[in-house]
């Protein structure tokens, strides 16, 4: 290995390790108390050294928001391809999203902004819309299958993706009064009514 590529690996390294000291903090002392101090003590170097690699904080969650979105998009598309009707997709599609949200907390808060202001607003559209776009092509195959009119699968589908999202936002932000398996309930009758109005 030359010279160029090791400096290279070792610069890809304190990236990675900057981004997972990051997680890790806010895993165990939430987005709120992270810092680029603390960030560079959990990796033991100076705070200039991470300024090298990122310009702020924000740009720090950024990153990691986008990895956070890559990783909710493998999943849905993971629960996709394990059924043949939209039907059945568009249920696994939910659930998947589901899981994904309380399975990663920290991710989900950070992706959509529950509890403190959304990372990388505006420049995220392609990573934020997986979700509502596979959604939206199940609505649409499912209308198209009835023989009623299509027109409104991006309204309807829009409708589902907020229902969705407001129950897992109420159940992160509230967790302590209302109870897990009523949501997780309430998530499957709305999806199961949604079916049936198409």
């Amino acid at each position: 290995m030359g010279l160029h590529e090791r400096r290279q690996r070792e610069k890809e390294s304190i990236r990675a390790n900057i981004l997972q000291a990051a997680f890790g903090l806010a895993k165990t002392e939430g987005w709120a108390s992270l810092s680029m101090r603390k960030i560079a003590d959990a990796i033991e170097y100076s705070a200039p050294v991470v300024y090298d690699y990122f310009e702020n904080k924000e740009a720090i969650l950024y990153e990691i928001s986008i990895n956070g979105f890559h990783c909710l998009h493998i999943e849905l598309l993971k629960a996709q391809r394990q059924f043949e009707t939209p039907e059945e997709q568009l249920t696994a599609i939910v659930d998947a999203y589901w899981n994904f949200a309380f399975k990663n907390k920290e991710y989900y808060q950070l992706m959509f902004g529950l509890g403190m202001q959304c990372s990388g607003k505006g420049q995220m559209k392609e990573e934020f819309s997986s979700f509502q776009d596979l959604i939206y092509e199940c609505t649409y195959n499912i209308i198209k299958k009835n023989g009623n009119n299509t027109d409104n699968a991006c309204h309807m589908s829009h409708a589902l993706f907020s229902a969705v999202h407001g129950l897992i936002s109420i159940m992160m932000m509230r967790n302590t009064d209302i109870p897990s398996t009523m949501n997780k309930t309430t998530l499957d009758e709305t999806v199961s009514a949604f079916v049936k109005s198409l």
